[in-house]
């Protein structure tokens, strides 16, 4: 009788302002509990390097938060960008997808975060030539997206429903 050896999968949870970029098969990159906040997962079409930034705010405003890459949109994609680059990940090879974005403050007039959030992400992506192929944004529940590395598939749940695939 042979045994067979089973690949257990490694959760690398980024939160709130991290980046995390991998290539690992076993790896499964995951932004638990996005409210207002985007998690933007890049996957490049080539290859299985994966990415995923859990970006909190849609601007830094010249402030630089060199602990949190992936806190501000206009600092979190190219900094997600340059780890993929090192991984050998090319922007014209990358899919994004784009989970988040939230109201989660129902009144809050002006406080829109999440969708500014969405915009800013969208508006960096599309500088640097980065195509979203996929998004479950807006409405008012939190959502937890998971990229596993070993094939590129992007699953998003939203409280409350089952996983769903969006990649």
């Amino acid at each position: 009788m042979t045994e067979l050896a089973t690949l257990s999968a490694t959760e690398v949870v980024v939160r709130m302002g991290e980046i995390a970029v991998s290539r690992a098969p076993g790896d499964v990159l995951v932004s638990v509990g996005l409210g207002s906040c985007i998690g933007l997962a890049l996957v490049c079409r080539r290859g299985r390097a994966c990415g995923l930034a859990h970006v909190m705010l849609p601007e830094s405003g010249g402030r630089e938060a060199l602990d949190r890459p992936g806190k501000y949109a206009d600092q979190a994609v190219p900094a997600l960008l340059a780890g993929l680059a090192l991984l050998g990940a090319r922007p014209a090879a990358l899919d994004a997808i784009v989970v988040g974005g939230a109201q989660m403050f129902t009144g809050a007039v002006g406080m829109e975060i999440g969708a500014r959030n969405e915009v800013a992400v969208r508006a960096a992506l599309a500088r640097a030539g980065v195509t979203v192929i996929a998004a479950a944004t807006a409405g008012a529940l939190g959502r937890t997206i998971r990229v596993h590395v070993a094939d590129g598939t992007v699953t998003v749940r939203e409280a409350g429903s089952q996983e769903v695939n969006l990649r």
